[in-house]
């Protein structure tokens, strides 16, 4: 007998996507508007304009000239709003007692359909904007994130900077903004999402109040397809005096479309979850190579990412390369053990359990599926694909993703002969 799922979802006549997660023995509540576009969706001249229109939405409605009026409303409640863009979703949500989410789901709906877009605002947020590309570029731990992307994807959207670059962010006018918005953020884009102390027919019905009008736009962006091509090791040295090197080990990897995933997120969390995980008890505790190593693993519609960052002594760099590398032959070399296998299974589901005990984090599990698989799964039914994955899956995909004419390496640091860490980078 099924068990019947606790998740809600209904879809408007327009096309827009309501679900909701309600919970008993809390008093606040989360609303996510998911919208289906993101960096790789943007014309290359205006590359950066979801995440500036991302920041121009909290500057100013109709209603609510005054920024300050949006923040307040929330905050005056005790409530905290914020947005994020991605790469192929941008975000935009609140957390308020449940007592409020009426007038906080109208703070949230009127930015989405009613800012004005100033250009004088247009042009202090562009400042700001260009400040944060900055000072991303000053920092060598963010800079070599931006790097291995680029050295893996190269030219295709997939692999530019969400926030775009001085010179693409100074293209965006108010025309190609207003633009830009009004094809993206369609009904068939949105995916509304609740969690906390809500009814689903209260959500419902705020959102047929706000966006049961909203219009399918006639020619949204689309993404370009990417194809991982790379059939060589590629080295790229971003030389500069620093205290630390800083670098990115990095592959190519499955997208979220692939049932694979699971077996994917397990190779993840066996390098990568925790201070018992690989990655951590072999290069910080065993070899004292560290201060922080962690991977992670990025999927797109279409491809996926790998990524292995440390950042490590300047004379140690080769060894700590050396020593990540070693961790990945071992995965494609040797089933992982019943034991370890075991713990990181209970460490997977233990972590998504206890993560969904707070509204947002509700609304986020739900909005995510919804938005990105067009599905909710329960956590019971992630936990039974996570104690699926077998050791042989895991060796399988690992030969699959860790090889040698696959890897990349970004690194930033006082180095300037590429060959000695090119010669790294073989599994064997």
């Amino acid at each position: 007998m099924s068990v019947p799922s606790p998740y809600h979802k209904t879809t408007l006549p327009n096309g827009v996507r309501v679900v909701t997660g309600p919970m008993t023995g809390v008093k606040s509540a989360s609303l996510i508007f998911y919208y289906g576009v993101g960096s790789r969706y943007e014309p290359a001249p205006v590359a950066g304009i979801s995440h500036f229109l991302e920041h121009m939405l909290f500057k100013g409605t109709e209603r609510r000239p005054d920024p300050m009026q949006i923040s307040q409303e929330i905050e005056g409640v005790g409530g905290v709003l914020n947005a994020a863009t991605g790469r192929e979703s941008t975000t935009y949500w609140c957390k308020t007692p449940s007592t409020h989410f009426a007038s906080a789901y109208d703070v949230l709906a009127d930015i989405q359909r009613n800012s004005v877009i100033d250009t004088a605002e247009l042009d202090k947020e562009r400042s700001v904007i260009i400040e944060e590309i900055r000072s991303i570029q000053d920092s060598p731990e963010d800079v070599v994130h931006e790097v291995i992307d680029e050295v893996v994807w190269g030219e295709e959207a997939v692999g530019r900077s969400i926030a775009g670059s001085e010179q693409t962010v100074g293209a965006v006018d108010r025309e190609a903004m207003v633009g830009y918005w009004r094809r993206n953020y369609g009904p068939d884009r949105l995916v509304v999402a609740a969690g906390g102390e809500v009814r689903h027919e209260e959500v419902v019905a705020l959102t047929e109040e706000h966006f049961g009008d909203l219009a399918k736009p006639e020619r949204p962006d689309e993404f370009a397809p990417t194809v991982a091509a790379q059939d060589a090791a590629r080295v790229r040295l971003v030389e500069r005096e620093t205290e630390q090197a800083h670098l990115c080990l990095s592959m190519p990897a499955l997208p979220y479309s692939t049932e694979r995933r699971y077996v994917q997120s397990t190779i993840e969390a066996v390098l990568s979850s925790g201070m018992s995980s690989r990655l951590f008890q072999e290069i910080r505790e065993k070899r004292g190579l560290v201060y922080s190593v962690y991977g992670y693993f990025r999927p797109y519609a279409d491809v996926g990412q790998g990524v292995v960052y440390a950042g490590t002594d300047l004379e140690r760099v080769e060894e700590t390369v050396g020593a990540i590398v070693e961790e990945l032959r071992k995965l494609v070399h040797e089933p992982v053990p019943a034991d370890e296998l075991r713990r990181t299974k209970e460490l997977r589901k233990g972590r998504l359990l206890m993560g969904l005990e707070d509204s947002r984090s509700v609304a986020s599990w739900i909005g995510s599926q919804e938005a990105t698989y067009g599905e909710i799964k329960t956590p019971e039914q992630v936990m039974e694909k996570i104690e699926a994955v077998t050791a042989e899956e895991v060796r399988e995909l690992a030969v699959e993703l860790f090889r040698e004419e696959k890897l990349s390496l970004a690194l930033v640091g006082p180095y300037s002969d590429p060959q000695p860490f090119a010669d790294l980078l073989k599994i064997g």
